[in-house]
Parts: structure tokens; sequence; C-alpha cells
């Protein structure tokens, strides 16, 4: 396993923009794992867990759910990217994210990525990276996606508590 880019501080961080971080090592993506996220999701459309139905269909045959490979994004970030002095991350959300290319069953992935923009959020320093999800052999990606994750460094160690409004149901 290649090793993650390793940021110490939010000042580090901050310094980082631009970079390009991975890529990390190959992932098979077999059939069971896309039956377990089809078991998890419900998600149990044909394309995705009837081998003999999808070998005539569209991909002749299955292909990972978008939403399997976008979680594996998940997988990936520890492998690009490090912030031991960090007292607490937290994935915050996506911005963007795409669906280029179907992962077929039995292929491999691997993810590299580049920081887009690093930004001061009341206590803690918000990066976003777009992370690429390429597939061996394919000139076209199985999923950019641009994560935001916080990162909380010792002098504030955990975020306030926020008020979400609450609306009355009818």
């Amino acid at each position: 396993m290649s090793a993650p880019a390793v940021f110490a501080s939010a000042g580090d961080l901050r310094g980082a923009v631009g970079r390009s971080l991975g890529p990390t090592d190959w992932l098979v993506v077999e059939q069971s794992r896309i039956d377990k996220f089809a078991d998890a999701t419900g998600d149990h459309q044909w394309i995705h867990v009837d081998p003999v139905r999808a070998a005539s269909g569209p991909f002749q045959g299955t292909i990972a759910h978008g939403y399997l490979t976008l979680a594996l994004v998940n997988l990936f970030l520890p492998q690009l990217i490090a912030v031991p002095g960090a007292s607490m991350g937290i994935n915050y959300g996506s911005e963007r994210v795409r669906f280029p290319s179907a992962v077929r069953s039995g292929s491999r992935i691997r993810a590299a990525a580049e920081i887009v923009r690093v930004e001061d959020v009341r206590d803690s320093v918000q990066v976003m990276i777009r992370v690429t999800v390429e597939i061996e052999g394919s000139n076209k990606p199985a999923c950019v996606a641009e994560t935001l994750s916080r990162y909380y460094f010792p002098t504030h160690p955990f975020p306030p508590t926020e008020q979400i409004p609450r609306t009355p149901h009818a």
C-alpha cells in the first residue's frame, strides 16, 4: 500500500492547495461486495445482482452501484491523506459527484486526488478534496467526487453543538 500524504497542522493543509495525492493501491470490486451493498441499501436491480440477465444487458455483466463506488472513496481517503495532528476529522459531505463510467464486477479500481480548497470554519479547517476513481484499462473515471472533510486541532478539539431549526409538521 502506498503511504498517504501526511499533514501535521492546519497550516500544512492550507499550504497544500493544488497538491496531487496518490494514487492508491488497486481494489478489485467483486460481485460479493456488490451483493452486500445491494443488501445494505435494498437496491437489488438486476444490473447489479443478476449476472445471468446482466450478461445480455447494456454492460455485458453486472455493475457496481454508483453509490457503492462513491462509498469506496471513504476507503481510499485514508490511503491518500493523513492528518495526525488533528484531534478529530469528520466527513462533512460532498459538493459535486459524477459517475462517468460504470464499474463492472471484477474490475480493479483505485483513486487519486487533489486538494482543491482549504477554509477556516469556526473551530476547524474544512478541506475540499477532489477524488477521482479510475478503472484499470478505462480512459473514463468511474467517479469524480469533491469531498468535504473537517479537521479539528487540539486548540479547538470538538465542534460546537449546532442548533438546527425545526420546522413544525403539519
